[in-house]
């Protein structure tokens, strides 16, 4: 078994180094157990190497090291689509969650608060019709938003930033629902930059 960077599992690893015991216990030439127990050396030396790599989060930006919990609040909708404001903080707050740098809690305990204003949707013409050059077949939409970092108690800012992310529109007889989709799209690309600017800086 490996894991999604084609490396062996630590499941896999700790199973095989399970049987070391019962398979030294069955060997009576000292050459084979001085093999097995280098083997077993070497394998212990993998899990730590391995272990190494693995970490939750990014390195944080330096003025936000003393935050671990975070408060995220519905963002404010400045649109006038609804429901946009639920959908980008939805969206924020699962890949904050996935990235694992700061902890989500509620504004009781949380060491700063994330204020993010949805400022509008941009719309402009991406592709146009093959038979009619004047007529869109596809729209690109462009969200945008801006945030800051507020320290809890004392309001003050910590951290100001922006994000925006696009998606593209095709405009058929499910106009409707292929908005939604885009809008659903960029709210998710844009959650990862928004989320790579607090946790690593860039």
């Amino acid at each position: 078994m490996t894991d999604s960077h084609g490396r062996p599992s630590f499941g896999a690893v700790f199973s095989l180094a399970s049987q070391f015991p019962d398979q030294l216990s069955r060997m009576t030439s000292p050459r084979a157990r001085k093999l097995l127990l280098i083997l077993a050396a070497d394998i212990v030396a993998f899990m730590m190497v391995g272990c190494a790599g693995y970490q939750l989060g990014g390195s944080k930006p330096s003025h936000l090291a003393e935050v671990t919990k975070l408060y995220v609040p519905t963002f404010e909708n400045k649109t006038l689509e609804p429901r946009l404001g639920v959908l980008v903080t939805n969206a924020v707050i699962k890949q904050l969650q996935v990235d694992g740098t700061y902890e989500i809690t509620t504004a009781k305990d949380a060491d700063a608060v994330l204020d993010g204003r949805i400022e509008g949707i941009n719309r402009s013409q991406f592709r146009a019709d093959r038979t009619n050059v004047l007529r869109t077949s596809q729209l690109l939409l462009t969200l945008n938003t801006s945030y800051t970092i507020n320290k809890s108690g004392s309001g003050i800012p910590l951290h100001e930033g922006s994000a925006s992310a696009n998606s593209y529109v095709i405009l058929d007889a499910n106009f409707q629902l292929s908005e939604t989709q885009a809008l659903e799209d960029a709210a998710q690309r844009l959650a990862g930059r928004l989320v790579t600017d607090i946790s690593e800086g860039w």
